[in-house]
Order: structure tokens, then C-alpha cells, then sequence
């Protein structure tokens, strides 16, 4: 049987030796091959991988595919993270780029994304066009390819892309003044391909995670709150740490926490972001969001007299606009946030550097700054469930969603409904929730915001009592 290979919302994933396979590799790299040629008489392809489990080997299997079609293929010796590799296909010219990486799935998985030359995600209909040309079969004595000679005829080119990436971060942000404001910080890498960058630019920053363990000890490597134990007991046992960075295992995604070990979930990353960069340092630009994000979003771009846009989930339904038109900042609730002045993609560390040079430059704490925001949009909360239940009841619900079957959840009675991507139902006093099955994973999540986190948790309850009953 051959076994059929989809992009999903970010790029193509499955659990390795499953049919996360050489064999199948090979097929996704012919496809990827045969679409390059179709784009230049001269193509080249920038690759590099992740930390998981046999990286190495489904690079190089991927590369002697490229070669074998005359393709000139950039690599990147050792693991790198997914916004490298955008920088670097977007430094060398490429037609495009891969990043062989499963960002923030099991341990388990293996994965492999695609990058346009602008440094962002390919689009939608490009990635539908690469689908279209991955054959069911491909010759195995591909394989046989000699990479020594590719390098030796300048075929195949070794470049650096992480000392590219630090050399981008020391020319983009004010280091000298987060030195300088005696902020003591923390960075978790979840074992991640970002866990090398920060070392040689904060030596004394405390650092968990930042060691190579291609098993990310069991844990999925996605900086969420319950995915972060290990850095919240950090944070509360230290007492003295102001804010702690958290990236994902291909370092796009940003997790972060505040002085007393609470979490800061994305909604509130992106309003700290645009405020800075709004009040702070003057600048201005559409503000484009997926559809699980907070409407509280909407209405700071309401009060800076900003343009704002809700997408589908996922980045390759914001990079367009991020390439096309004047963009402030592109966001999703799972982390993945992009700004001007950078590559239209996903960077957890550049995200986690701009809110640390904020808090430096304003000389105020986090909790400080999040007040400011608070100030123009009301406090409030978010979490989000992740409910592993069969096919069959996952089914069932989203036909009862379509089908307006959900009327109240619990004693929340359901206002109005949005259907961008996924089912946002709208409770009273400004609370909502959503209900959308993951294009990642095998999960059905359920996101919900109210003003505080007892009723986050109500409303969660509440609503996975009356879709699983």
C-alpha cells in the first residue's frame, strides 16, 4: 500500500519509522525537486533539520534527491531552527527552503516544511502544487549519490545559519541595554534546534533544556503551560527572575512567563507586542490574526487606529499579507508570531528578544507592562483543552457544530457564532469559546477566554460536558 502524504497546517508529519520513512522522503523530496525546476533554470534549495532522531540521515536522503535533478542545495551541518533556515532560504536566493522538523509534535514524529524565498511559509496553493507532484514511487539508487563529490564540485554548499541568525539578533536588538538593566532572565529551550542561540550573547542567563536530547525526554516540545512544570518551579524556587523565555522544538514558537512562575499565554504576547511597538517606538501597519486568536486584539488595534485582519489558522494564511502589504504583526494563539522589520515568519526567540528589550528600555516589569495593556483592553484570561478522544465522537461534534446543535454549554448561554476555522461561540461578558479539531495532531482542541481563570475553567468544563455527553 502506498501511503498518502498531506501537508497539514504546517508542512507534513508522521511518526518516524510509521511512515515517516526514507522511503517516503525520498518521494516528498521528488516532488519538491520536480516543482523547484519548474521555477528557475537555475534552482536551488536552502535544508536543514532539527534535533530529533535520525535528522541527519532524512536530510541527507532529501538532499541526494535535489542533486540528482541538478538542483544546488545549501545545508546546514548540526541542527537548526525553522526561522534559519526562512533566513537563509531568503539570504541565498533560493526557490525554496525545507526545514526538516516535526516543531512542536511527539517526540515521535518526524516532519518537513516548506519556506518560500521571501523567508516565510509557502503559500497555500504553491504547497498544493508540490503535494500534486509527489509520485508513488521513486528509484532507490538515488541513494547511491556521493555527497563528497557534491561538495567538491560546489553542488552542495555547507553555510552557517545559526551564527547568520545571532549575527541578525546583535544588529536588530539593543543588547547592550538589556545587559545593562540588571533584568535577571531565563530561557528554556524544551531541548529545541534555538537551545545554542542565546549562550554566547547572555552568558550569566539561566538556561534549562539547552542540551541536545533528540527524545526531548518524553515530553512534546511545545511551550505551553503544561508542557512547562519544570521552568515555572524554576522560576518560583529562584524567587529573583523576572521573565522567562520558553521556545518550541524548532524555536518559531514562543512560550513566556512573568516574575511570580504564571504563564503568559500568546494573546498577551501579541498585545505587549503591538503596544511597544504602537506607543513605544512609533510605528505602525495592518495587524493580521488567526481566528483562535483573543478579540481583545481587535480592539487595541481599535485604539491605535490600526487595520485588522482574522485568517484561517495558520501561518502560511498570514505570511501573504506579510510579503504583499504594509504589516505590523502577524500572530496565532499556538505561538507563532511574526513583526516587521524581520523575515514574515515565525520566531519565537525574536519575539522573546523584542518583550525583553521592552521591559529594559521601559524600566518596567512585565506585570507592569501587561497592566498598560490591561489599561486599553480589560484584564483577562485564556487556556486551552486538548482532548484526545476517538474519530468517531470528534466527528460527531464538529457535525453537531455545524449543525448549530450547541446552543448553551452549561449554565453559558451561546450569544453568536463564527465559523473562519473552527466554531467560535460567544458567551456573555466578553467570554468565548471555540471548538476546532488540531490540523497537527490527532487531538480536538477547546480554547476559551473570560475574565478570570476560574471561569476560563468553567466554561472549559462545561463546554467538554456537553460535547462529550
Amino acid at each position: 500500500m502506498i501511503d498518502q502524504i498531506k501537508f497539514g497546517t504546517d508542512g507534513w508529519r508522521a511518526v518516524i519509522g510509521d511512515t515517516y520513512t526514507v522511503k517516503n522522503i525520498s518521494r516528498v523530496a521528488e516532488g519538491t525537486a520536480l516543482w523547484v525546476k519548474q521555477q528557475s533554470k537555475e534552482p536551488s534549495i536552502v535544508i536543514g533539520h532539527d534535533c530529533r532522531f535520525n535528522g541527519r540521515l532524512f536530510m541527507e536522503t532529501a538532499i541526494k534527491v535535489y542533486l540528482n535533478h541538478g538542483i544546488k542545495v545549501y545545508y546546514a551541518d548540526g541542527f537548526v531552527s525553522t526561522p534559519m533556515v526562512s533566513m537563509g532560504t531568503k539570504r541565498y536566493g533560493a526557490n525554496i527552503g525545507v526545514v526538516l522538523t516535526a516543531s512542536h509534535n511527539p517526540p515521535s514524529y518526524g516532519g518537513y516544511k516548506l519556506k518560500s524565498n521571501y523567508g516565510g511559509p509557502l503559500l497555500p496553493d504553491k504547497i498544493q502544487e508540490v503535494e500534486d507532484l509527489i509520485p508513488d514511487h521513486i528509484d532507490a539508487s538515488v541513494l547511491n549519490i556521493s555527497l563528497e563529490d557534491a561538495i567538491a564540485d560546489g553542488r552542495l554548499i555547507q553555510v552557517d545559519l545559526e551564527t547568520q541568525y545571532i549575527d541578525a539578533v546583535k544588529e536588530n536588538f539593543d543588547l547592550e541595554a538589556i545587559k545593562n538593566s540588571e533584568l535577571n532572565l531565563a530561557f528554556d529551550a524544551m531541548y529545541g534546534s534555538g537551545q545554542n542561540v542565546l549562550k554566547p550573547l547572555f552568558p550569566k542567563m539561566h538556561y534549562l533544556h539547552c542540551e541536545h536530547n533528540p527524545g526531548f525526554k518524553g515530553q512534546a516540545p511545545e511551550p505551553i503551560a503544561k508542557n512547562l512544570k519544570e521552568l515555572e518551579a524554576f522560576i518560583k524556587e529562584d524567587g529573583s527572575i523576572d521573565a522567562a523565555l520558553a521556545t518550541d522544538g524548532d524555536a518559531d514558537r514562543i512560550g513566556l512567563y512573568g516574575k511570580k512562575g504564571e504563564f503568559i499565554d500568546s494573546h498577551h504576547i501579541i498585545l505587549l507586542l503591538i503596544h511597544y511597538m504602537v506607543k513605544y517606538k512609533g510605528m505602525s501597519g495592518k495587524v493580521i490574526t488567526a481566528f483562535s486568536c483573543s478579540p481583545k486584539i481587535a480592539k487595541m488595534c481599535e485604539h491605535y487606529g490600526l487595520e485588522h485582519k482574522t485568517v484561517q489558522i495558520g501561518f502560511k494564511h498570514i505570511a501573504g499579507y506579510m510579503v504583499e502589504e504594509d504589516v505590523l504583526l502577524g500572530g496565532e494563539e499556538s505561538g507563532g508570531i511574526a513583526t516587521k522589520g524581520h523575515i514574515p515568519e515565525r520566531d519565537g526567540i525574536w519575539m522573546g528578544m523584542i518583550i525583553w528589550e521592552f521591559m529594559a528600555k521601559s524600566g518596567k516589569s512585565l506585570e507592569s507592562l501587561i497592566d498598560e495593556v490591561y489599561e486599553i483592553v480589560g484584564a483577562f484570561k485564556f487556556e486551552r483543552s486538548d482532548l484526545h478522544i476517538d474519530e468517531a465522537l470528534k466527528q460527531e461534534i464538529i457535525t453537531n457544530c455545524k449543525n448549530n446543535v450547541y446552543t448553551s454549554f452549561g449554565k453559558y448561554e451561546v450569544e453568536k457564532v463564527e465559523t473562519i476555522d473552527g466554531f467560535k461561540f460567544y458567551l456573555p461578558n466578553e467570554s468565548w469559546v471555540m471548538i476546532r479539531p488540531s490540523g497537527t495532531e490527532p487531538v480536538l482542541r477547546v480554547y476559551a477566554e473570560a475574565i478570570d481563570l476560574d471561569e476560563v475553567r468553567s466554561i472549559l468544563k462545561a463546554t467538554e460536558a456537553t460535547i462529550t455527553k
